[in-house]
């Protein structure tokens, strides 16, 4: 499998809960069954969904996020100095909805040691070997190190990290062990959620980072940068990297970020990723001509056209022609589809139907198909 994405159907990766799935969280959270109870049922429901996005066509597989209350949360309690705490979340998102009062605190200075999600992927992987036919690529999903900065930073927080390179010193160090880790444990696709990027078009979003680091936007992109970079610095050829640049997605709404890509798009060919997926479901997300500044040609800008949002699917004419419109910026060759953000960011999920998810990721491959002329392929 080469470094660079042949995919012309991908998708973000979360998925809907099933039944099974939520009544053994909410079981476990009630602890009325025990950790391995919950994992039994999350294993064998896991297996379900990596049959199901075979059998509909998809090439990269994920475990939907299954085991995890929030996208990203989840994730950085695996490291040494974060922490997973009960806690109200200021976050806001379309309509009043409001996520569940869970986050992540830094407690002390932040370090891996076998970051524990390192046995999901491990199953997922067994899975995708299991049940695919060898065209099929397991391909994992976590938060960007930037991520760190979407919540509320407590002052506390501050005592321990007074300076916020430091402070993204560490992640770098921390995340390059993990995307080592998981190259040795036979990843070879790693899917990284940032909703940073996409911040820096909000300013309430962009004054709480400036209030929390000190530093200037422009710095703090440049720290992000930086980070980003170290963390994927000598990375192995076969191992494709990409970042899905999100705008917030909770029960079908968003939290942030209405505008273009005009301030962050200059600088996609200095980030070490072989694909970009963008957000572009609805006008909220600008035009495609900020795409013209991406000069780079061994990376794929992944177009996400189709709504995670909603279930009616879209006109496949109207797609082709958003293709079309985004391939006067960026070569038809160098252009790819998927939903515009995952079905399932936490593990409420989004206002569909699992059958109507699936309809959705189909939709998505055939377009592609009729766009490519052939099935995406890895």
């Amino acid at each position: 499998m080469a470094s660079t994405l042949p995919l012309k159907a991908d998708h973000v990766g979360s998925l809907l809960r099933t039944a099974p799935v939520k009544e053994a969280r909410a079981a476990y959270a009630n602890q009325t069954i025990d950790k391995a109870a919950l994992k039994e049922i999350e294993d064998r429901e896991i297996e379900k969904i990596v049959q199901k996005q075979i059998e509909v066509g998809l090439k990269a597989i994920t475990d939907g996020e299954f085991r995890r209350i929030v996208w990203h949360h989840d994730f950085f309690s695996g490291f040494e100095g974060i922490e997973l705490v009960q806690n109200e979340r200021k976050a806001t998102f379309g309509g009043g909805n409001k996520p569940k009062p869970i986050t992540s605190i830094i407690t002390g200075k932040i370090r891996n040691h076998h970051h524990y999600m390192l046995e999901h992927f491990e199953f997922l992987k067994q899975a995708v070997e299991k049940y695919g036919d060898g065209t099929q690529v397991a391909k994992f999903a976590i938060p960007a190190p930037s991520v760190i900065m979407y919540r509320s930073i407590e002052e506390k927080e501050k005592a321990i990290y007074p300076n916020a390179v430091d402070l993204f010193h560490d992640l770098g160090v921390a995340y390059r062990e993990v995307v080592n880790d998981l190259y040795e444990a036979g990843c070879r696709y790693i899917q990284f959620d940032d909703t940073t990027f996409t911040g820096f078009n909000d300013a309430t979003f962009t004054n709480r980072m400036v209030e929390a680091t000190g530093m200037s936007r422009d710095d703090i992109l440049e720290c992000i940068i930086e980070t980003t970079n170290y963390a994927l610095q000598d990375k192995p050829e076969d191992l494709i990297t990409t970042v899905h640049m999100c705008r917030g997605n909770f029960r079908s709404k968003h939290l942030h970020s209405d505008g273009g890509y005009d301030y962050v798009a200059p600088i996609f060919d200095r980030l070490n990723y072989d694909a970009f997926f963008l957000e572009y479901d609805n006008e909220r997300s600008g035009s495609f001509e900020p795409l013209q500044a991406v000069k780079r040609r061994d990376v794929e800008i992944v177009l996400g056209l189709v709504t995670s949002k909603l279930p009616a699917l879209e006109d496949p004419e109207v797609i082709r022609e958003r293709i079309k419109e985004a391939s006067h910026y960026v070569p038809l060759e160098n252009l790819a589809i998927s939903p515009q953000c995952g079905f399932a960011s936490s593990e409420e999920g989004n206002l569909l139907t699992e059958a109507e998810q699936w309809n959705k990721l189909e939709h998505v491959i055939k377009i592609a198909e009729s766009v490519w002329d052939k099935a995406p392929t890895i």
